[in-house]
């Protein structure tokens, strides 16, 4: 995949509006910027919001400010100024966009049905749900793993096209036996052999300022991956079937530190289960049971096996990677349930010994990471960076991933990768750590 991005020109093409070039922090801990001082130019953080909150409150009394930060999608939260209570301008971001052929038709769909535009993820959700209620349709039966021979069938090039605007004629095609090809909002929803979706878009995005509740996007870039076609195991046929109750899972964070992203995607996910519920297809009707990760791992997997128990065969979830990774591994696969995450971004989840059954409508972090190296060096033209990871899977392969680009393909310095607990009082000792000089 990393092939398929190597253009320099990536963000060039925005221009010099919004464009901020790195500058040097004085007076502030360890003196770190450019002014003379040993510090980095820019700091990358790997977070969520909740924790994210106090870790800002506590670099901004610690620094006046000047640093270029780059956050990844897990903070992309526009109440976030005001509650760190600085707008956040030297703060730019990168995550997961709505690129698919149908982005336009789920948004449309999701402000009339909440009167509120789709968040982070909203679309990834959107597109979990609705590919899992269209696998069920062609296999005919609540069986994991019958669901899973039918996913790619489905999703992958080949067939009748449909998107969220024709969700229920899709529903009812697929009943039918008939061949289609699922074009979703996020993306085109093509599965290549891990799983993964084999396109993605992503967005720069910034913060308001203090009086807003929401980010604005400078840019969004599309990228093509691996050819899809022939890859991972599929059905030739699906036996269809009418008259019956298909049974999907949600599980997502209502509470915990992913909570203000999780409500939209919980939203956004009961969408195709209520398009199908109104319009009752070839006697059709879907149950979409909601569970609460609590963004927790034990809370995860708690509630993960409350579904598999309930006989689900294919679950939208889990959200974070932390979560995720424990949920498909202790509950989905020894089950045989289908798990197709639509935001639990890291590496590992790709390397999952799954059997096939995990699936996700996210992009890995392998391709965030270099994303983000490039937006940190050519956008930020930070030479010298330290990042701060939350300490799970995603925290520290999302580092590892964009450290090993930025050195390696853009020619800088990493000084540190300093690790970060969530639900800490303070964050004042792992900044003073990251702002420092390079580790001897």
């Amino acid at each position: 995949m990393a092939r398929d991005i190597a253009r320099r020109d990536f963000l060039k093409r925005a221009g010099a509006a919004g464009a901020v070039g790195a500058a040097g922090l004085s007076g502030c801990i360890g003196s770190p910027g450019g002014g003379g001082g040993s510090g980095p130019d820019g700091l990358v953080v790997i977070g969520y919001p909740e924790s994210g909150i106090q870790l800002f409150r506590d670099y901004y009394s610690a620094s006046d400010g000047e640093e270029q930060i780059l956050v990844p999608d897990g903070l992309r939260d526009g109440a976030m100024p005001g509650q760190v209570g600085n707008d956040m301008g030297n703060v730019t971001g990168t995550a997961p966009a709505a690129g698919g052929p149908n982005q336009q038709a789920f948004s449309d769909l999701f402000q009339s049905e909440y009167n509120a535009a789709p968040g982070v993820f909203t679309s990834q959700s959107y597109d979990s749900v609705a590919i899992l209620i269209l696998a069920n349709a062609a296999a005919g039966e609540n069986s994991g793993p019958a669901l899973r021979d039918q996913m790619r069938r489905i999703a992958n090039p080949g067939g009748d096209e449909y998107g969220p605007e024709n969700f229920v004629e899709a529903v009812e095609a697929a009943a039918n036996g008939d061949d289609i090809n699922y074009q979703g909002a996020s993306s085109a929803t093509n599965f290549n052999e891990a799983g993964d979706p084999a396109s993605a878009a992503y967005a720069i995005w910034e913060f308001e300022g203090t009086d807003s509740s929401s980010t604005s996007t400078v840019e969004t870039q599309n990228f093509e991956g691996d050819n899809p076609d022939g890859s991972g195991p599929s059905a030739d046929s699906g036996p269809g079937g009418s008259d019956r109750e298909i049974s999907v899972g949600i599980l997502l964070p209502e509470t915990g530190d992913l909570a203000s992203v999780g409500q939209p995607m919980i939203q956004a996910a009961q969408l195709p289960a209520a398009q199908v519920n109104d319009a009752n297809p070839a006697g059709l009707t879907v149950n979409a049971q909601i569970e609460d990760t609590q963004t927790s791992p034990d809370a995860g997997v708690s509630a993960a096996q409350s579904l598999v128990s309930a006989g689900v065969p294919g679950v939208c979830g889990s959200a974070s990677s932390g979560v995720n990774v424990p949920v498909s591994q202790q509950a989905f696969i020894p089950n045989e349930v289908v798990g197709c995450s639509p935001s639990s971004t890291a590496l590992s989840v790709s390397n999952l010994d799954d059997n096939d059954f995990i699936f996700r409508t996210a992009p890995s972090d392998f391709l965030q990471g270099r994303v983000m190296a490039q937006v940190m060096s050519e956008r930020l033209e930070a030479e010298s960076v330290a990042t701060l990871y939350v300490n799970n899977d995603y925290g520290q392969q999302l580092s590892n991933r964009f450290s090993d680009v930025f050195q390696n393909e853009f020619e800088g310095e990493v000084y540190n990768q300093v690790a970060f607990n969530i639900g800490e009082s303070s964050y004042s000792s792992v900044i003073e750590t990251a702002l420092s000089g390079p580790e001897n």
